[in-house]
């Protein structure tokens, strides 16, 4: 497919979203957990390039049909597009969908020929595309698109004056948060489309309270536009303009649908038994009584303060704590516990939420301020130490729900650091008798531990994204979670009515919230189907009862010929699904294996692609005819995280947001990366010398700043005949200060005004001074920040020593780089200032896995190779992949000179 031109239609959906950009080169887009083309994880964008031949590719219709039926929204999202060019052309169809939506269908109709998706176990899955495809061929995939969203890409080739219609079919249960439901279609054509439609039929017999939508790109001409229709039990919500209508101005080819289109909803409650439907042998159970009390909250933040959580970080942390102090009642009691490597608390029990006591936290709160390592198991027991021994004490109201709200960024690196016993600890303390939320801040956080400890706990985590509005973000849980209506919720069925059942035992009810359950019945027979809930208020026990009803949906929809009448089985299927994969993470080991088992029989059952299926299509790939099938997965969370690392975080120009800052380290073999987020992107390359050799890394001399590293040999030469080295030892200068840092694999050393201080790697120690601080995590790594200047960190890899080859070795990696100026230099010093490349000519490498390709670099032009290099920061025990353009022959053409100019004489010494 080597130099196709091809068209990328983008449809951003929630029920979606729409991009329709230019002509691009034929770009790999590859699922990234399958072994095949690494480049594309980060590199497709470089790849393409506009076309001055747009008009060949006209993409005439695309439509959004989003249908739901209570709470349970199945969408259609079609794409039509003609190839109007004399050759071939690839077109490319990509769709972003709900995290917490499960394709259905894809299909694909080319010249009167359809190719449908056909789920399948994902290993099964993998082993079909790995035998099928070749180096150049294409697939699809679903990847990481933001917060709320996730993509599904895929392309095509199209023959000449050919069409092609794309299908995707997906189906999720919404769910209800502070007190509404929500549909989010992001709109962005960024050209013109013949027939553009967007389509929302909401069906709920429970009778529709409020419906509310809008858009922000909607303007006096184009709010007309929008139509809503609203009946007690039925909404539909259509919005399509015509190709004038979206032009900016008579003749311009602009558009102006540019931005979100947003619906809101919620239904009647009439009784506090809730709602209860049944079709076709399923039923399901919405439970949310109105005007409950709230139930008073027992409330310990722990709130990490480490050296990570510094900057804007902290800021918006800070800012949070303080609106959520505001928003307590006086019937809550709260705590404050913060931590580094040292945990420290506000006061030594909960305190009445009065106040004076709020007024007084929020004093201490303003004064949080960041430094030192991360003791996350310490801080989490602190915090249920003081909630069980306040209950023992009585302090605390009898009718009352205990919760620990925990806020983290980072790895467990001080303490406890082992991640499963952490999880033990905390379930083993808590026992079942509170509900833990965790709030995970970034990327670098270990989210699928925060998930788990939370599941295991009553409780939920949650991802806060860096941006603008993190504080927003933090505020936005807390209310989700800040008005408990009842704790320890029962809905019970009659055993001789219902067959199977979902989750029927819940901890807590939260207001703005529901409670959903759906079972299968033992036969249509519903001559006694008794229902009782039951809970903990605030002033007394809830309990309610009453028999089902059966909804006669003819009656209540005598138009509609299709409501997808099998919507309670498939809702039933998916909540079903979504707890058992719940349970695969958190159960015992045979627990695991079992709910794993049948959420696959499950998803391959309802044709659901879940994290343990795949859906494959054969599509035609060559005009010769060669096949190749393409793989829709679904992400989890890990994954999709570990993905979002590698996207550039911009944010829009009306919000503010520090600017992406680079990375640059060595670690390993040894391995330089140069980390470029605003290119999405990273270089590495390799630098070969004899063990003993010192190399100069960093040199500023406006600044005074020198860093050298020397590295050391394997202890003999292994079967493999090469010889690997590393990094042992740093030598760091600040001239201007009068500092000199020593830094190996066994101690570290600082030099100051004819003083030695000695520090070990066995200790975790923290060194402040006027000019610099260390701190120094045990067995893992040391930060260094120097006064009005730059950080470092190094890390310490630790090797079995018995191995019968490889030594203890250090990383190094440097931050806030911008700090130095523009005369520096060095291995590492020479890319602070930025670099500029570009590369093209993707081809096959001598490895199927690492493909070539052509990089055009300070005026050479260089043979490079898509591969990977690991990250050490997040863990120092297995490391990152981050996937990188690898350099050969010692960097030559991309370092100044030659690797041999940067060869010092000794550890301090700058030639």
């Amino acid at each position: 497919m080597s130099g196709l031109l091809g068209v990328r239609l983008l449809l951003l959906l929630g029920c979606a979203c729409v991009w329709l950009p230019g002509l691009t080169q034929a770009a790999l887009v590859i699922s990234r957990d399958h072994g095949a083309q690494p480049e594309t994880r980060g590199a497709a964008r470089l790849l393409q390039r506009r076309s001055t031949n747009e008009a060949t590719v006209e993409v005439y219709s695309v439509t959004v049909d989003c249908t739901v039926t209570s709470r349970f929204a199945h969408t259609v999202m079609t794409s039509k597009a003609l190839n109007k060019a004399n050759s071939s052309q690839e077109i490319f169809f990509e769709v972003e969908l709900p995290k917490t939506a499960f394709i259905t269908n894809f299909s694909m109709e080319i010249e009167g020929q359809v190719y449908v998706g056909e789920v399948k176990e994902k290993e099964k899955a993998k082993k079909q595309y790995e035998k099928a495809v070749s180096s150049g061929q294409t697939a699809g995939l679903v990847k990481a698109s933001g917060r709320k969203m996730e993509k599904f890409s895929v392309s095509v080739n199209v023959a000449s004056k050919s069409e092609v219609t794309f299908i995707l079919t997906y189906e999720e249960l919404l769910q209800r948060k502070l007190g509404q439901y929500e549909i989010l279609t992001r709109v962005k054509p960024k050209s013109l489309v013949q027939e553009f439609k967007i389509v929302t039929n909401i069906y709920e017999p429970q009778g529709i309270a409020f419906v509310d939508a809008h858009a922000t790109f909607l303007s006096n001409e184009l709010l007309p536009l929008l139509e809503k229709t609203v009946t007690d039990k039925k909404a539909r919500i259509s919005f399509s303009p015509t190709m004038e209508q979206q032009r900016t101005c008579p003749g311009c080819d602009g558009t102006l649908i540019d931005g979100d289109f947003l619906i809101k909803y919620d239904v009647n409650r009439a009784g506090d038994l809730g709602d209860i439907q049944l079709v076709n042998g399923y039923f399901v159970h919405f439970f949310a009584p109105p005007k409950l009390p709230r139930v008073p909250k027992n409330v310990v933040f722990v709130i990490d303060r480490s050296g990570s959580m510094s900057g804007r970080k902290i800021v918006q942390t800070r800012e949070a704590l303080l609106a959520i102090l505001k928003d307590l009642n006086e019937e809550d009691y709260f705590a404050l516990i913060q931590f580094d490597h040292h945990i420290s608390s506000w006061k030594e029990s909960l305190t009445k939420a009065n106040m004076d006591n709020v007024a007084e936290a929020m004093v201490y709160v303003k004064n949080i301020r960041d430094a030192g390592g991360t003791d996350i198991n310490g801080a989490l027991l602190r915090g249920v130490n003081m909630l069980v021994k306040d209950r023992q004490d009585k302090k605390l109201p009898e009718r009352s729900v205990d919760m620990i709200i925990l806020l983290t960024d980072g790895m467990p690196n001080s303490g406890e650091s082992n991640t499963f016993r952490i999880q033990e600890n905390v379930r083993a303390a808590i026992g079942g008798n509170m509900s833990l939320f965790c709030l995970g801040f970034g990327n670098d956080v270990d989210y699928s531990f925060l998930d788990v400890m939370s599941k295991q706990n009553k409780g939920l985590a949650r991802r806060i994204f860096e941006a603008s509005d993190a504080t927003l973000q933090l505020q936005g849980f807390y209310e989700e979670v800040a008005n408990p209506l009842l704790s320890e919720v029962d809905l019970r069925y009659p055993d001789n009515a219902v067959d199977v059942l979902t989750t029927k035992h819940f901890n807590q009810l939260f207001n703005g919230s529901e409670i959903v359950v759906a079972g299968r019945l033992k036969d249509n027979e519903l001559n006694n189907f008794l229902v009782e809930v039951y809970g903990q208020g605030f002033e007394e026990d809830f309990t309610v009862q009453g028999q089902a009803s059966v909804v006669d949906w003819g009656v209540l929809y005598p138009d509609e010929d299709y409501i997808f009448g099998d919507f309670t089985e498939r809702l039933w299927a998916y909540l079903t699904i979504q707890q058992l994969l719940d349970k695969s993470q958190t159960g015992a080991p045979e627990e695991k294996a079992n709910a794993t088992a049948k959420a696959l029989e499950m998803s391959l059952q309802y044709s659901f692609v879940t994290p343990l299926t795949s859906m494959v299509v054969t599509k035609p790939e060559t005009e010769d005819g060669t096949e190749s099938p393409l793989i829709a997965d679904k992400l989890t969370e890990e994954q999709r995280q570990q993905a979002e690392r590698m996207l550039p975080r911009y944010s829009s120009p009306a919000s503010y947001r520090p600017p992406p800052q680079p990375t640059y380290l060595v670690d390993g073999d040894p391995h330089f990366i140069i980390e470029l987020p605003d290119k999405n992107d990273a270089l590495c390359f390799n630098i070969n010398d004899r063990p003993g050799t010192i190399f100069n890394l960093v040199r500023d001399p406006k600044s005074g700043i020198l860093v050298n590293g020397q590295i050391i040999g394997d202890k003999k030469i292994p079967p493999n005949g090469k010889i690997h080295t590393y990094f042992w030892r740093f030598g760091i200068v600040h001239q201007t200060l009068g500092l000199r840092l020593e830094v190996s694999t066994q101690d570290i050393s600082v030099f100051q005004d004819g003083k030695r201080v000695h520090l070990l790697w066995s200790d975790t120690a923290s060194l402040k001074g006027p000019n610099m601080d260390l701190l120094v995590t045990k067995d893992r790594s040391l930060t260094v920040t120097l006064k009005d200047s730059v950080k470092f960190v190094i890390l310490l890899h630790k090797v079995w020593q018995k191995h019968p080859y490889h030594r203890d070795y250090l990383g190094f990696y440097t931050l806030d780089t911008h700090l130095f100026s523009s005369s520096v230099h060095g291995l590492l010093g020479q890319f602070y200032n930025g670099i500029e490349f570009e590369v093209t000519d993707l081809r096959p490498g001598a490895v199927p896995e690492k493909p070539d390709a052509t990089m055009y670099v300070k005026g050479q032009e260089l043979n490079v190779t898509r591969g990977w290099q690991r990250d050490f920061r997040r863990d120092v025990k297995n490391g990152e992949e981050v996937p990188c353009w690898f350099i050969h022959n010692n960097a030559t053409g991309l370092i100044d000179g030659d690797a041999t100019d940067y060869i010092v004489s000794g550890l301090f010494k700058s030639v």
